[in-house]
């Protein structure tokens, strides 16, 4: 079923011509589809706020929207159609891997990198193993759905991952393993779910690794081959306007996916490989790309979990709860720490670290995206594998999300609290062969106190510009930098590089940063 909203009963003229003329769109419900889309937005924007004061994971307030506008709810807006929410779930998972990729650090992840991706690999055979095990024994699916069970819900959310590791300051050995596992683990789980998902008789094992093997080797190749060729063509181009690098940075991460995807790879990996590389790479305007990435994913996650709230039909979920909960404490007791413990074995990990990773697998829109691929397929028991997945992500999201802080506290695992990032941004000048940085000095910042002339920058660049407090000023060498000031340094393309590593050395060892051996910022792995 196809019309989601009703014509108005009185259409334009304009409505009426296009109507006749058989468009699917005409003016009047594009109309009401913008009022009611920018309705909903700004709805779910209001409960961004309501979910960071009452600690609720966003989501549910966004299913519940959903839920409200469906046919159960009070606009009764009636919605079935799974191919659809496939295809639209995988786009917004495409924009909210980029997101995440393009905000992982990648001197953070590079020791983790093993970890995780044993993680997503022999972790997630365990886990689906065990959990299917316990569908087909607790609640007595056939072993089929069960396997779809167990693979659609083995796969950690990358979004839900993201937002709670923004909030729970982690050391950055278990941030990094978290980052990396819901960024890689989405691809083996989409291969294996869609072979499950076939009609005919499941490959064998062997075979079915091989292939799993295949699409990630194609997945990484090309999404680290965009990502590396993308960057250099951003650094040594120069656009027009500002506002095209952050378009650029996404176009290129969503071609990396399409490439992926269209040469029997794994996208998904793509898409993150691509994004981290482009995150961590020194392109113009870094901090408008971050803004421009983080918006689109926040509308992504609100479209599809109101899609997603669309789809389900509460009053056909009585059944499924108790079955929901049954899988949900299998897998989260059992299949999460197995799954952490088998992967962790190589690397010693201690076992406060291994109860954290344990609890910390959080689900989110990632398992019900992949439980629309045997609805839409026509899988038998696919409609009730769909509505389990949806019950347990629902309950055990609330349960997970709010405890993991308290967790973290309790074993005693917490990051310091790291000095706050330099807001460096870059503008190309090409003719003069030169770059404008713009620096901004945070709080936690050590340039606090330090003078012009004391940050030693390299010939060849200069603080040319300070604005404090709305004034802006040409410095002296004897101008002490403040908190809150914003610089504009000029430097010419040679030693550009150079000049960028000086202030976030200063920035983090303050006048004396030489001495004190911090001479490199965070992720340029020197």
């Amino acid at each position: 079923m196809r019309n989601y909203f009703p014509t108005a009963p009185v259409p334009s003229l304009a409505g009426r011509s296009r109507a006749r003329k058989g468009c699917p769109l005409s003016i009047d419900r594009l109309n009401q589809l913008l009022i009611v889309s920018s309705a909903v937005l700004l709805v779910a924007v209001a409960a961004v706020r309501l979910s960071s004061r009452s600690g609720l994971p966003s989501l549910l307030l966004y299913v519940g929207i959903g839920v409200a506008i469906g046919q159960d709810g009070v606009f009764g807006v009636q919605f079935n159609d799974a191919e659809l929410t496939q295809a639209l779930g995988y786009a917004a998972l495409v924009v909210i891997l980029a997101e995440g990729g393009l905000g992982t650090k990648w001197q953070q992840i590079k020791p983790a990198l093993p970890l995780a991706a044993a993680l997503s690999t022999v972790g997630v055979a365990v886990s689906v193993g065990v959990t299917a095990a316990a569908a087909h024994l607790l609640v007595g699916l056939d072993w089929k759905p069960s396997l779809l069970m167990g693979a659609v819900v083995s796969s950690t959310d990358a979004a839900a991952v993201f937002s709670v590791l923004r909030k729970v300051p982690l050391p950055s050995r278990l941030s990094g393993v978290l980052e990396a596992e819901s960024g890689f683990n989405d691809a083996p789980v989409v291969i294996l779910v869609v072979a499950f998902s076939t009609t005919g008789h499941i490959h064998p094992w062997p075979r079915l690794l091989a292939d799993i093997a295949l699409e990630l080797v194609i997945g990484a190749l090309i999404g680290v081959a965009i990502g590396k060729l993308g960057a250099l063509a951003l650094r040594h181009v120069a656009l027009p306007a500002s506002g095209l690098y952050p378009i650029a940075v996404l176009a290129l991460a969503v071609f990396a996916y399409a490439c992926g995807a269209l040469a029997h790879g794994s996208g998904f990996l793509a898409v993150y490989l691509a994004s981290v590389i482009l995150g961590n790479a020194r392109l113009p305007h870094r901090p408008a790309t971050r803004g421009f990435a983080e918006g689109l994913a926040w509308i992504a996650q609100i479209g599809l979990f109101v899609l997603l709230g669309l789809l389900v039909t509460p009053h056909e979920l009585g059944d499924d709860v108790l079955p929901a909960v049954v899988v949900g404490l299998a897998l989260v007791l059992v299949a999460r720490p197995a799954s952490v413990l088998v992967a962790a074995l190589p690397f010693r990990l201690p076992w406060r670290e291994r109860a954290l990773l344990s609890w910390a697998g959080l689900r989110g829109a990632v398992p019900i995206v992949l439980a629309t691929i045997p609805l839409v397929e026509e899988v038998p028991g696919a409609r009730r594998v769909f509505n389990i997945v949806f019950v347990l992500v629902i309950v055990f999201t609330l349960i997970q999300a709010p405890t993991l802080p308290w967790l973290a506290r309790r074993l005693r695992i917490g990051g310091e609290e790291a000095a706050a990032d330099l807001g460096i941004e870059s503008a190309p000048l090409e003719r003069l062969r030169g770059q404008l940085l713009t620096v901004s000095i945070p709080e936690a910042s050590r340039m606090h106190g330090v003078e012009v002339g004391e940050l030693r920058l390299p010939t060849g660049s200069a603080v040319t510009l300070v604005v404090r407090e709305g004034r802006s000023f040409v410095p002296l060498p004897t101008t002490m930098l403040q908190r809150g000031d914003e610089l504009l340094v000029v430097s010419t393309d040679q030693v550009r590089d150079a000049a960028e590593e000086r202030l976030w050395a200063v920035a983090r060892g303050g006048k004396l940063a030489s001495w004190l051996g911090t001479g490199s910022r965070p992720g340029s792995g020197r």
